[in-house]
């Protein structure tokens, strides 16, 4: 990214989130410069907004099943490649998903293991009594319409009805654009986790707040089978 774009980037966050989140997007980019160091701001969302509980009309929402998630994959605009499914399915990790008709409409992966993050030799650990919610994805076409919030808030109920806690989840401290939106679809703010990479070696703090939530992150996952999928549920329609 050259000067200009950087300069325009923060005039940007400066009129869209104000004096203080610019100035924390520039010293980060500009730490970064030297070495990779990130702020993970943990959030969970423990109730279900009945806003989101309903999907429009003419859209269904359901877990896939593998055979589904690797069906869709086949279009590489739904952003599912092939390492990736290998993992998260390998795993026991579930996708829920908004469909309009048979296409792919929205859709957010839940997990109950550790799960590799970004830098990738990192992986997310939290306490057995949530799930994790990670990589929501809407296409371009179907922005604007909640989707991702309505998915999300219905894989909440059901895991709430399986006895889980709640979800939880990370966006990264520069991200203020997603920080705004999760906190509108409930999420609450509970801790943040500290990575930084430099000269060969990694990292890593919790900070205050995390420990309730088993919160953080380590080189490796736990060992240990993968976890029961969920039962795919009846599709839910508008």
């Amino acid at each position: 990214m050259d000067v200009t774009r950087k300069i325009d980037r923060a005039l940007a966050t400066l009129r869209r989130h104000g004096r203080g989140r610019a100035l924390h997007e520039v010293a980060s980019r500009t730490i970064n410069m030297l070495v990779t160091f990130k702020i993970l701001r943990g959030v969970v969302v423990r109730r279900p907004d009945p806003k989101y509980l309903a999907c429009p009309a003419n859209y269904t929402a359901a877990f896939l099943s593998d055979d589904e998630v690797r069906a869709y994959a086949r279009d590489p605009g739904n952003e599912l490649d092939e390492a990736f499914l290998r993992e998260a399915l390998g795993k026991g990790d579930a996708c829920f998903a908004i469909r309009d008709g048979a296409d792919l409409a929205a859709y957010g992966w839940y997990s109950s293991k550790p799960t590799r993050i970004d830098p990738p030799d990192l992986f997310l650990r939290f306490s057995p009594e949530y799930v994790y919610m990670y990589k929501g994805f809407t296409p371009a076409r179907y922005r604007g319409q909640r989707l991702h919030a309505i998915g999300m808030t219905l894989a909440l109920r059901h895991y709430l009805g399986q006895g889980y806690r709640g979800l939880v989840s990370y966006v990264e401290s520069t991200n203020f654009d997603s920080l705004k939106s999760v906190f509108r679809m409930g999420y609450e703010a509970f801790g943040s986790v500290y990575v930084l990479k430099a000269f060969g070696r990694t990292f890593r703090r919790s900070g205050r707040g995390c420990a309730a939530f088993g919160f953080g992150v380590g080189t490796a996952p736990d060992p240990g089978p993968a976890a029961p999928r969920p039962r795919l549920s009846t599709p839910e329609r508008g």
